[in-house]
């Protein structure tokens, strides 16, 4: 079978000659089993840049530069040809008053787009009516990705946004309203702010990330060379195929024991604790009666099973169902973003909270990433998450806020979530900070 250089080769040769053109061209290629993916992708100078990684490690993608941009799901799938994707996601805030930078959706057509599935990888390009375009953005590929050593860095400085005697505040007005009023649920966050000592490669933390954080879907966009969102989350807001949908309640948190003793013991703990147990029923409550005006029935899990990942341990219940005739995944989208898990319940006035009193604007984090297409279509919510932004990284975390909740607790949840992508960062050698220095 052809190498990727090869298939790239083929494929300009074809758009040099083809008539008509069609709307997508692809040809299977052999992955170097000495290069990894996210490698190749660093090495790409073509924007926007998209890595994608399922949960199950089945499914992975590369999408870069861009034939068409959407400002919404709903006119992204309406443009797309049935064998089709569209790339990128929706922010929590984007747009609003306080967050006017943030687009609150964006969706790409990628120019190139290599997938694996299983160990199959294909190379495919989507065109417009300007194939040129395409043969250029062929022609800037680089065959030459530098290593991926781990990310190293010092940390000069770190803030918190809200600090602790900020944060003990709001989570105290949250309770009140809470008993006040109809709110039962918000989910408050707080960013982690770095200041390294030297830039950080976003490369180096997702390769890092998704080799350490198995069990996860794994994502990078890149809209610039300055600032790269990235994620390694637990959570999938929805996967669709034709009539079927799959969702799921994932909340109620505790960290990994010091021991497999220990780690059953808080497991136990967790699959018992009141408070996490009614804090994963709002999110179900929430998502099924969401999906009851779009779904023909839902099948639902009675009672909470674990998920133990690297750092924390969560309460989960998968959610699935058939859809209705007609109902678009840009629907599913729209009626399933924010989940009470990373909003609250009820979602309107858990999110007005959230803006009045939250000291930071969320943008990405929170939101969802994925991808459309005809007939399939699947978004994870991105949380664990951070934005590299050369050197200073913002990380994100939240918790949710429910009658029992106590600030102290709920800090060190936050501070357990981002460890899933701070505890990557590794200190600088002494011989090599000192040559730096000098």
């Amino acid at each position: 079978m052809t190498d990727l250089s090869q298939a790239i080769a083929r494929l300009i040769e074809t758009l040099s000659t083809a008539t008509p053109i069609k709307k997508r061209l692809s040809l299977p290629f052999t992955w170097p089993s000495d290069l990894d993916p996210i490698a190749w992708l660093d090495a790409q100078p073509i924007f926007p840049k998209f890595y994608w990684q399922t949960r199950d490690g089945d499914e992975e993608v590369i999408a870069l530069g861009q034939v068409k941009t959407f400002a919404d799901p709903c006119s992204a799938e309406k443009y797309l040809a049935s064998d089709q994707r569209v790339w990128g996601g929706r922010s929590f805030d984007g747009r609003t008053e306080r967050n006017q930078r943030c687009l609150q959706s964006f969706f790409f057509l990628p120019c190139i787009e290599l997938s694996r599935r299983g160990e199959d990888w294909t190379v495919a390009i989507n065109l417009n009516e300007e194939p040129l375009k395409a043969q250029a953005a062929l022609s800037k590929v680089t065959h030459k990705p530098r290593t991926l050593s781990c990310p190293e860095c010092n940390i000069l400085a770190s803030e918190h946004s809200p600090e602790f005697p900020e944060w003990s505040t709001m989570i105290d007005h949250a309770l009140t309203t809470i008993e006040a009023t109809d709110l039962q649920k918000v989910v408050l966050a707080r960013k982690t702010s770095l200041t390294l000592d030297r830039p950080l490669s976003a490369a180096q933390l997702m390769k890092a990330s998704r080799d350490q954080n198995v069990s996860n879907f794994h994502f990078l966009l890149a809209l610039d060379e300055k600032h790269c969102f990235v994620g390694s989350t637990p959570e999938r807001l929805f996967e669709r195929q034709g009539q079927q949908m799959k969702t799921e309640a994932l909340a109620g948190t505790i960290g990994r024991g010091n021991n497999a003793a220990h780690d059953d013991e808080l497991a136990q703990w967790l699959l018992n604790d009141q408070k996490n147990v009614y804090e994963n029923r709002l999110v179900v409550d929430d998502i099924s009666a969401r999906l009851a005006t779009c779904t023909q029935s839902l099948d639902i899990e009675q009672t909470p099973h674990l998920v133990r990942l690297r750092k924390v341990q969560h309460l989960k219940r998968d959610i699935a169902g058939e859809l209705k005739d007609g109902v678009p995944s840009s629907t599913l989208l729209e009626m399933l973003q924010p989940t009470a898990a990373i909003a609250g319940l009820p979602r309107q006035q858990a999110v007005d909270f959230i803006v009045e009193n939250e000291p930071f604007a969320r943008g990405w984090y929170s939101g969802s990433v994925g991808y459309l297409s005809a007939e399939q279509s699947e978004f994870c919510v991105a949380i664990r998450s951070a934005l590299v932004m050369d050197d200073v990284l913002h990380l994100f975390a939240g918790a949710g806020i429910v009658p029992g909740s106590q600030p102290a607790c709920e800090w060190k949840e936050l501070d357990r979530k981002v460890s899933t992508l701070m505890s990557l960062l590794k200190p600088v050698p002494e011989k090599t900070a000192e040559k730096k220095a000098g």
